[in-house]
């Protein structure tokens, strides 16, 4: 599992059968310090995030398996939205409060 910041949301049209009534994000990788890396993502959100939630993402196999009855066609899947982040040393994302 990877942490991810939520940067916005992809709205399709048109898209496969198995993605109808699912919403789509725009996610941006972060480390545990919540510094950005990699590239920009699009990721499936089964939970309703909004802009700034940091979040928890599985990708490959597994990102298609977070709703089994679907068998969903996505290679990224948000699994779970982040409330705090305590690392032993100091200088950590501490608490990541959704504001809403």
């Amino acid at each position: 599992m990877f942490l991810g910041r939520i940067e916005g949301i992809v709205w399709a049209s048109i898209k496969d059968e198995r993605l109808r009534a699912v919403r789509l994000c725009i996610l941006q990788p972060v480390d545990e310090y919540d510094n950005p890396w990699g590239e920009v993502q699009v990721a499936v959100d089964r939970l309703g995030l909004v802009d700034g939630d940091l979040v928890f993402w599985v990708d490959s196999t597994e990102a298609g398996f977070v709703d089994e009855s679907r068998g969903l066609p996505s290679e990224i899947s948000i699994v779970g939205l982040v409330d705090q982040v305590d690392l032993a040393e100091a200088g950590g994302v501490g608490e990541a409060d959704r504001e809403g």
